[in-house]
């Protein structure tokens, strides 16, 4: 069971979804009690746990600090729990710190010169941070020691500063963003990838435990099934239809109460909400399947351009409902079928696929 980190999407439509994956102040505080304490409790991501265990053990054994780790993916799949769970594995001290507030080197100097040995630093979004503290962070993650500049001008002076030895634990959304030479400094790189639907149910069995809610296996099932893979918004998800089975029901969450609690904030039975099915409903009835340009598809859901192509279309297109194509927006058959409408006859069943790229 895990969550962490906001992306670079604009954040005024998607702060008011509840399949969103960014954390809001709601999240922040539940996250805190429910994350796990150690790699034994955390659940799925089997191979980076199993990797990441290995890792930790050997730098036990030998007494020294772990090495630097990069952990990528979506926001939402665990990269804060993971980084904290080094620390207590490590039985070390945490900084936790972002990019966008590392502006200067100053800024990183400053972090990196108050560490401890063996301490973990905690650097979510990366690949947001400075030029200049970035190539400032090269020399303290290979050589634990930065140069302070001092002065201006002909008559700066650099003071190099040595370092304890430290564990950098970086976090990204956007991997392919980082230089090479930063991400070359990292011993250790996971991704994580989105969770299949049982190792969704085990998190939300274990977090309506710590709750305290009731819930069966078809109630917890029927969660998981709407949650996009990720454990923030599978947790969120449990704590609106705990709110539904309190009011509505007797408190205990089974798969109608689920279903019907769902239904009230329009997740659907494949995890789209409003938004989602916005984009989805123009597409295809509006403009006939596409090929149709972004910009005329957000004029026609009344949302900023950014707002679908950043917040709506990355899970539609993983969920092979949409295609980015060079002319265009396409629906696909499963997007059809999903809103039980017919494609007209000119596409027979393709999509537009013939249309796009000729006979």
């Amino acid at each position: 069971m895990n969550w962490d980190d906001p992306t670079d999407t604009p954040a005024a439509p998607a702060a008011e979804r509840l399949v969103d994956s960014v954390a809001d102040g709601e999240d922040q505080a539940v996250e805190a009690a429910l994350r796990p304490k150690d790699l034994d409790e955390f659940i799925g991501q089997e191979k980076v746990r199993e990797q990441l265990d290995l890792v930790l053990r050997a730098a036990r054994a030998r007494g020294a600090t772990a090495d630097h780790v990069l952990l990528s993916g979506a926001p939402g799949l665990g990269k804060t729990t993971l980084s904290m769970i080094i620390a207590a594995e490590m039985g070390a001290p945490i900084r936790i710190t972002s990019g966008p507030a590392i502006q200067h080197a100053g800024d990183l100097a400053a972090i990196l010169s108050s560490l401890q040995e063996g301490e973990v630093l905690f650097l979510d979004e990366i690949h947001r941070m400075s030029r200049p503290a970035e190539e400032m962070l090269y020399m303290a993650m290979e050589d634990f020691r930065v140069d302070v500049i001092v002065g201006k001008g002909p008559g700066a002076t650099a003071i190099p500063l040595e370092l304890p030895p430290f564990t950098l634990v970086g976090a990204t959304t956007r991997a392919g963003l980082l230089p090479p030479p930063l991400r070359d400094r990292f011993g250790f790189t996971a991704h994580m990838e989105f969770y299949e639907p049982a190792e969704l149910e085990r998190v939300i069995h274990r977090s309506a435990h710590l709750l305290d809610v009731e819930i069966d296996p078809a109630g917890a099932a029927e969660i998981a099934g709407r949650s996009r893979g990720t454990p923030r918004i599978a947790n969120r998800l449990l704590r609106r239809v705990r709110d539904y089975a309190q009011v509505k029901a007797d408190g205990v969450i089974t798969r109608d109460i689920a279903s019907a609690a769902l239904a009230v904030y329009e997740v659907d039975g494949r995890g789209l909400d409003r938004l989602d099915r916005a984009v989805l409903e123009a597409l295809l009835k509006l403009f006939g399947g596409g090929p149709v340009g972004l910009s005329t598809l957000a004029v026609a859901v009344g949302e900023e351009r950014e707002t679908v192509e950043e917040v709506a279309e990355p899970f539609l297109v993983r969920e092979g409902l949409l295609a980015r194509t060079p002319r265009g927006r396409v629906a696909t058959p499963a997007a059809w079928s999903h809103l039980g409408l017919t494609p007209p006859r000119s596409q027979g069943g393709g999509n537009g696929q013939q249309d796009l790229f000729g006979a």
